[in-house]
């Protein structure tokens, strides 16, 4: 497994939705509202807060926990194609991001919190998947979702890329704590669209990102010149 050489990372981990994708205020709207409907009182700025980046299983654990609903059998599934609807009429892609990947030499792939089937879905609907070479990864490929960092480790290994010597980017706190507890540093972006409140991540920042950044342009120049031991 190789290590890092130099100050360029050996591999860019991404993150899927609200980094490649403009998903985030869909999917939070679609799962706030099938939430509703099963008798959460749980409102959208609530979902948005409590559970961008977590994995299905991870949420519908919190909302027996916290609320006392248990998952009603087909939920999960009928939230996943109530989304998968919901992206087939509005999805696209991050401003920037296909210009970026179109040039960027680096080694990339994907591990998100999303199942295989949306994730792919996702990416071929808007035309990314074809930048990533089969290496997309999902948590439910792991044991723990984030914000463990056993989904960033898994990725890392089957590329066969220390830890170390990758770089995360992410758009959430679970995310940025996963990455850190992996020893990946992390950049943190806010320019999807749930991220309006908070251009400057501060969030992001205090989870123990290196660099934030709002302009998927801006990329490149952060992976050639940032150092992870620094902010």
């Amino acid at each position: 497994m190789s290590g890092r050489t130099g100050g360029r990372p050996e591999l860019v981990i991404f993150d899927c939705d609200g980094v490649l994708i403009d998903s985030e205020p869909i999917s939070l709207a679609r799962l706030t509202e099938n939430l509703q409907r099963i008798g959460v009182p749980i409102d959208l700025d609530t979902v948005a807060r409590r559970f961008t980046g977590t994995s299905m299983t991870s949420i519908m654990a919190h909302i027996a926990t916290d609320y006392g609903v248990p998952t009603p059998e087909g939920f999960v599934d009928a939230v996943r194609a109530d989304t998968l609807r919901a992206f087939d009429a509005e999805l696209q892609a991050i401003a920037g991001v296909a210009a970026v990947l179109e040039t960027m030499p680096d080694r990339r792939c994907v591990a998100s919190s999303s199942d295989p089937q949306r994730l792919r879905h996702a990416l071929a609907l808007t035309g990314l998947l074809r930048h990533f070479d089969g290496h997309v990864f999902s948590a439910t490929m792991v044991s723990r979702g984030k914000p463990f960092p056993d989904l960033f480790l898994y990725a890392a290994a089957q590329m066969g890329v220390a830890p170390e010597a990758c770089v995360v980017i992410e758009d959430s706190v679970p995310g940025v704590t996963a990455a850190r507890a992996a020893g990946i540093p992390a950049l943190g972006f806010c320019g999807g669209g749930h991220w309006s409140h908070d251009r400057a991540g501060a969030d992001l920042l205090a989870a123990g990102a290196v660099r934030v950044f709002d302009e998927f342009a801006d990329l490149p120049h952060l992976l050639g010149t940032w150092d992870p031991e620094s902010r």
